[in-house]
């Protein structure tokens, strides 16, 4: 049995966990799934990586022909590529083989077939030649995040990072000066979520990418943050809203 699965038979947990059911009733053992995914990071044995754009942030390509569809689609192939640091993660000598196990894939049929077929060719990239690692179709898998205990802790992470980035702490009942118990509760594991972070990386600023003094660190820091700025892009001065380090 793993160290999740055994967390979460140790709590109760019999039902599907996720950022959206967090409330005043639930944080207390949502907070202790935090801490054993981040005694896990501690210890070396899972990494974390969050993508996420700025709003402010427009492509031009999304100016044009590009749908949102299309888009999404580059973006999570970037996410692959770029965002674990793949390239830096291998210092034997010895082919390695990366096993994908996706979430909601937004294709159906052919396409989503091309898409994944796309991964497969980054084999080919020189950087991921040079370090030996490999991508091969029959270990592209997709899973159901209700039958996957770790996407479901992986969504609480995510799904604090949006609520924070969004402000969404800050949203108050319809007709009313007050914020309602969930958002609160939301707060509350975020902030505890973020302390754990800063135990990690103490200058943690949850709206900017995580800084590194060695490429390397792509793949050897337990945690970071990318936030993805085109090559082609503008900035749309009607959407920036400024990110503190709270």
């Amino acid at each position: 049995m793993s160290i999740i699965s055994k967390t979460f038979e140790n709590l109760g947990i019999t039902q599907e966990v996720k950022w959206q059911k967090v409330s005043e009733y639930h944080l207390e053992t949502y907070k202790k799934i935090v801490d054993m995914l981040f005694s896990l990071l501690e210890r070396d044995l899972v990494k974390i990586r969050i993508f996420f754009r700025h709003n402010k942030n427009v492509s031009l390509a999304a100016l044009g022909q590009e749908s949102k569809h299309d888009e999404y689609l580059k973006l999570y192939y970037q996410f692959i590529k770029h965002s674990f640091g793949l390239q830096y993660s291998n210092e034997s000598n010895r082919k390695i083989d990366v096993h994908l196990f996706l979430d909601d894939i937004p294709m159906d049929g052919e396409e989503k077939e091309r898409f994944k077929q796309f991964v497969v060719g980054l084999s080919h990239d020189s950087d991921f030649e040079k370090a030996k690692i490999s991508i091969k179709r029959e270990n592209i898998a997709e899973v159901d995040s209700k039958k996957h205990l770790p996407l479901q802790v992986m969504d609480i992470i995510l799904g604090s990072m949006d609520f924070r980035l969004n402000n969404k702490h800050k949203v108050k009942i319809p007709g009313s000066r007050f914020r309602g118990k969930r958002t609160i509760a939301k707060e509350k594991l975020y902030k505890h979520i973020n302390a754990h972070i800063r135990q990690l990386r103490p200058n943690f600023n949850v709206g900017v990418s995580t800084s590194y003094t060695n490429i390397k660190e792509r793949w050897t820091s337990p945690y970071r943050h990318w936030s993805f700025v085109p090559s082609l892009s503008i900035v749309d001065v009607t959407k920036t809203k400024h990110f503190n380090i709270q």
